[in-house]
Formats: structure tokens, C-alpha cells, sequence
């Protein structure tokens, strides 16, 4: 058989082959897509696999400012969750604070601009921070924390929102009941962290607590 003769051979029997393939998919149709059940996604092969909604971490909420820019300590929180309970009455004293229950480690962020006066451990207060502000004529306190924020000390320079500690049970909080105690003290002029008088946090926070 010469070279031409196989040439035509081959060409005839490609055009042969082509009409009988043509004519299967006129009669099954051509590969059906692989079905999924209704509602599922289908990602293309290079597409990242879907993460399960569970796994999608939710928005921070921002925490609320009042009129005077002062910074709730916890995050999340609004000024009016402080409301009245400055004049709560405590066994054997008054409240002269407000009270945040949230869950023990909750982080504690620093109210404003200031200085950290004094970390003290007293057996009502449990682990406590005397934070000054600015002026050195308001202290802020925190007390019954879990712990307090590594690296901090004495004297230490602390920005608005800084975190500061984490919300315990230390003192005499209940021990099932973890809890930030905060209180403002407007201090005299011998600026002693451990003295001062007590101001409605709320008021504050409202700009009407002077």
C-alpha cells in the first residue's frame, strides 16, 4: 500500500468516525452535569472552601462615650447600664460605685488619658488600680480583678481604651460572681490616691457629676 493510498485511508476513516459520534449525541445528548442537592454551593476548583457560619468571628462591639469623652470600662457596655447604682446600699456602707457583671477575664480598659497611681491588694478590693486622670484631680479605681495586665506598674503612663485588667472575684466579691467595682473619687489637694470623694460614676459619664 503506497503512502497516498494510507493518507486517504486514515482521512476517510476519521470523517466515519465523526458521523457516528455525531450521531450518538443526537440521540443520548451529551455528559449530563453532576447534580447537587437543592441550596448547596458549588465552588469552582480553585475557589477557598466555604467556612462553616459558626466559624464567622462576630463585629467587636464599640464601647460607649459619655459627654465628658470618658470611656466605659468594659467593652460594649452603655453609660446608662451605670445608672443608680452609685446609690445602691451595700452590708454596712454604701455603694458609692457602680458595678459591671460580665464574665470572669472580661478585659478592663483604662476610662481616659492618665497615670496609674497605685496597684493595691486590700482584702475588700482584691487586686485594685488608682488611675489618675490627666489633671491629677479625679482617680478612677478598679477593683476584684482576676488580674492585672502584664508588664503594668506604678506610675505607669495608660491611654484611653488601653486594657488595664481583667474582671475576677478577688476581695470579697462573691466567688461565683466575677465583677468589675468601679468608682470615681475627686481628689484633694495632697492628690493621695487612697482619699478622695466619692462621685456618681453615671454623672460622670454624663457630663453632670462636675
Amino acid at each position: 500500500m503506497t503512502r497516498a493510498t494510507r493518507g486517504l485511508l486514515s482521512i476517510v476513516t476519521a470523517f466515519f468516525a465523526g458521523v457516528l459520534v455525531d450521531s450518538w449525541l443526537r440521540v443520548f445528548g451529551p455528559p449530563m452535569p453532576v447534580q447537587t442537592p437543592a441550596g448547596t454551593p458549588v465552588a469552582s476548583p480553585s475557589a477557598a472552601p466555604l467556612a462553616p457560619i459558626s466559624a464567622v468571628t462576630p463585629a467587636v462591639p464599640v464601647a460607649t462615650t459619655g459627654k465628658r469623652g470618658l470611656r466605659v470600662p468594659i467593652e460594649g457596655v452603655d453609660v446608662e447600664a451605670m445608672k443608680g447604682g452609685f446609690s445602691e446600699a451595700r452590708t454596712g456602707h454604701p455603694h458609692e460605685a457602680v458595678d459591671f457583671l460580665v464574665p470572669r477575664n472580661t478585659p478592663v480598659h483604662a476610662v481616659q488619658d492618665g497615670t496609674i497611681a497605685k496597684l493595691f491588694v486590700s482584702k475588700a478590693g482584691g487586686n485594685t488600680i488608682y488611675q489618675f486622670d490627666p489633671s491629677g484631680e479625679r482617680c478612677y479605681y478598679y477593683a476584684h480583678l482576676q488580674r492585672y495586665a502584664d508588664g503594668l506598674h506604678d506610675g505607669d503612663p495608660v491611654q484611653q481604651g488601653e486594657v488595664i485588667g481583667y474582671v475576677g472575684t478577688s476581695g470579697n466579691a462573691p466567688p461565683d460572681t466575677p465583677h468589675l467595682h468601679f468608682a470615681v473619687f475627686e481628689l484633694g489637694p495632697e492628690r493621695q490616691w487612697w482619699k478622695g470623694k466619692a462621685l456618681d460614676p453615671y454623672l460622670v459619664f454624663k457630663g453632670a457629676g462636675g
